[in-house]
């Protein structure tokens, strides 16, 4: 069967419904829901009952990149800045040096005991030194597995920003086998600039963002997701043009956004969320599509080997290494050791040697595929026993029965404050206050009218503020900012 105009649609909302009923069972298995999206794609494929026809790598490509602004857009959005700023420099050291040295590692090996070549063996390694958030946080989330001290943050955020490194040396590595020519200077300069530009684009487009939405006035509320998709995607493709890294440009704008005050935060926060699902289940099961299991089957002694080097091996030695310098005892290194599950995104790396026609392009794809998976089922299935076992994991006794932790803050006091005309808010729009996240206005009493406040109400003199905060400090802090001594709160 063969993809055409008339029966994308109809086949394609058959795929994402079965996708979504067979994965909701995953979790029971410990197994990302992404992998059965995965398996999904490859029944349906070429060689699978459904019979599809696709072997578009191009067309491959562009989902996966397209997915990926996507999943990272909403991985920024929701990564906290102060839960992640005292472990900045050990996520950095981990999504630098660790996936450069987890790539060399692997390079290597492949080199010395496969018939690669060096350059090739490195390549290989690129594509697959990253890890992937969605994979990893489907099975935390999913199992309720909380995490002691700094772990949770530290791979949240190595997981969300590893993939512009590995980007980048996947396709120097696969600009240099093609053209036949190493410029050591010439690679040095594109890194800095790549880095450079993303970095203060992706800084400045977080800025801006903010201020774009709470100044523009659009006549209906559904447009604001239209807005800052569109802010999001012209990240990426602007930096892109401009020569930067466009994945750690749309990273860096979601969190700088994320982190800042802006008109219906918790609405767009949402939209992209289901956004970064729906990408994550076209990407895998387009993925799946393109694979043909029977080009696998050759692969798999070399896949298990090179996947048993990489899980047991090359990852630890990147971990241990960049983590030199940093206070971290060896239960954690091991955990965050074992927490380098690949998914998705080394498959879609592994599309740029295809379209540009190297010479084991095809067996680097597969290999890539089976590795990924490889990777995804042993340590997937076994993180929890494996966190278990090191002590990294808060006891039940810690946690309530949604699988929260309850030794985190959760918002059980209410209180009613009226605003003076003396006070430093009265005439200001909520989303101007920038209030601490810990403080929610749930509702505003204008004489005898109730309103449901959004980012552009103006608090007013006598107004009733109704608000739900976490705990006695963040209450305390509420009435002073209210009442007239603010207090400032950092933001990146």
């Amino acid at each position: 069967m063969n993809l055409n105009p008339d029966n994308i649609l109809l086949i394609g909302s058959i795929l994402l419904i079965i996708s979504i009923l067979a994965g909701k069972t995953s979790v029971k298995f410990g197994v990302p829901t992404l992998i059965f999206f995965l398996l999904i794609g490859i029944l349906a494929g070429s060689e699978g009952i459904g019979g599809i026809h696709f072997d578009d790598a191009g067309l491959a490509q562009l989902i996966g990149i397209t997915a990926l602004n996507f999943i990272l857009f909403s991985g920024g959005l929701d990564t906290n800045w102060k839960r992640v700023k005292p472990i900045l420099w050990r996520g950095v050291a981990l999504s630098t040096l660790g996936v450069f040295i987890t790539a060399l590692s692997v390079g290597l090996f492949v080199h010395y005991f496969f018939d690669f070549t060096l350059l090739e063996g490195l390549l290989l390694g690129s594509i697959v030194s990253a890890t992937d958030a969605a994979a990893v946080f489907s099975i935390l989330r999913g199992k309720g597995i909380r995490l002691k001290g700094s772990l949770g943050p530290v791979l949240e955020l190595e997981s969300g920003s590893n993939d512009p490194m590995a980007y980048f040396l996947t396709i120097s590595l696969t600009n240099i086998i093609k053209s036949g020519e190493i410029q050591p200077l010439h690679l040095a300069v594109s890194f800095l600039q790549e880095f450079i530009i993303g970095g203060v684009i992706g800084y400045g487009m977080g800025r801006i963002s903010q201020f774009l939405i709470n100044k523009i006035k659009l006549n209906t509320e559904g447009l604001y997701p239209v807005l800052l998709m569109g802010l999001a995607v012209f990240t990426y493709a602007g930096t892109h043009f401009l020569g930067g890294n466009g994945f750690l440009a749309t990273y860096l704008c979601a969190i700088v956004l994320g982190n800042r005050s802006f008109i219906h935060k918790r609405t767009l926060t949402r939209f992209y969320e289901g956004q970064a699902w729906l990408w994550q289940i076209i990407l895998f099961l387009a993925l799946g599509l393109l694979v043909f299991p029977s080009r696998i089957i050759p692969i798999i002694g070399v896949g298990l080997l090179i996947a048993a080097f990489l899980i047991f091996i090359a990852r630890p030695l990147g971990v241990f290494i960049s983590l030199v310098f940093f206070k971290t005892n060896l239960r954690s290194k091991l955990f965050i050791s074992w927490v380098g599950l690949r998914g998705g995104i080394p498959i879609v790396f592994a599309t740029y040697p295809l379209l540009a026609g190297l010479e084991k392009a095809d067996m680097i794809f597969n290999l890539v595929f089976f590795i990924s998976v490889s990777s995804v089922l042993l340590q997937g299935t076994s993180l929890a026993t494996i966190g278990k076992l090191l002590h990294v994991i808060l006891p039940d006794s810690a946690k309530r029965k949604d699988g929260t932790n309850a030794m985190e803050y959760h918002r059980s006091h209410m209180q009613e404050i009226e605003i003076q005309d003396s006070s430093p808010v009265t005439g200001k729009k909520i989303v101007d206050l920038d209030i601490e996240s810990s403080i929610h206005i749930m509702s505003i009493k204008r004489k005898e009218s109730y309103i449901q406040p959004v980012g552009s109400t103006r608090l007013l003199k006598n107004d009733t503020i109704y608000i739900l905060v976490d705990d006695q400090k963040a209450l305390e802090y509420a009435e002073n900012f209210f009442k007239g001594s603010d207090q400032k709160k950092s933001n990146p």
